[in-house]
């Protein structure tokens, strides 16, 4: 039986008092619509493409900083929960409605769930003509739990792992029709809880750049192949030169 994920959503976790101001600057980011809000508190939200499937969440935390933590779209969350558990994992909630949640060995939340999804969306293009997308998830692993990290994720997507050139970087390689690249880094960090960011492609660095100060971010840093930021309640991100 398959565990392998078929797709795969990314979740904005907002701490208390930040769900307006980081809702508004990813809707606004993304070009995407606000779903209605679900859950016991109204505390989900997905972000809603104009074509495609939704692939990136907001939850409102009760307590506790801001993060980002995934799901895993699998037919059986029990079975990729077991899976999981013999990778070095820990099941946190076995939820009624069916979904489970789980940490990885270097403390990463995901959660196991059957939600449909299929359609990979487009790009969006901004006023002058460039185009933008999030569409990729870095996992930031301190050097410590590194290998037990790579190996847990590699375990359970089944995805072949590749080196890049940066010589801190590895990617887990999903099929073209997922939603997110995965990018795996060996942070400077000897150890410390494993943490994930979103990167955004683009045809037009710096007037993705500019668009995202316009919208509240703050610029950090500026690398050659990629410029980082934190949006307005300091949520990590970068804007790379790929071509989306």
């Amino acid at each position: 039986m398959s565990i392998t994920p078929f797709w795969v959503s990314a979740f904005l976790d907002l701490a208390p008092g930040d769900l307006d101001r980081g809702l508004a600057f990813w809707r606004d980011v993304t070009g995407y619509a606000v779903s209605a809000p679900r859950g016991e508190t109204d505390e989900f939200v997905s972000l809603l493409p104009p074509d495609g499937d939704d692939y990136l969440r907001v939850q409102h935390l009760e307590d506790g900083p801001g993060r980002i933590h995934l799901d895993l779209h699998v037919e059986h969350p029990a079975v990729a929960a077991e899976a999981a558990i013999e990778l070095g994992g820990h099941v946190l909630v076995r939820h009624e409605e069916g979904y489970v949640v789980v940490r990885s060995p270097g403390g990463l939340i995901c959660c196991f769930v059957t939600h449909p999804a299929t359609r990979r969306p487009a790009p969006a293009t901004w006023p002058g003509g460039h185009r933008s997308q999030v569409d990729q998830l870095c996992l930031d692993v301190p050097r410590a739990a590194y290998n037990g990290e790579v190996a847990f994720w590699q375990g359970l997507t089944g995805w072949e792992l590749t080196d890049l050139e940066e010589t801190e970087l590895e990617r887990l390689q999903p099929p073209a029709d997922q939603p997110l690249r995965w990018l795996v880094q060996r942070l400077d960090d000897a150890d410390g809880p494993v943490r994930a960011h979103l990167d955004l492609a683009t045809d037009d660095r710096d007037a993705e750049v500019a668009r995202h100060l316009a919208l509240g971010a703050t610029q950090v840093a500026r690398r050659d192949g990629w410029t980082v930021l934190t949006d307005p309640v300091g949520t990590p991100y970068c804007i790379t030169r790929r071509m989306p």
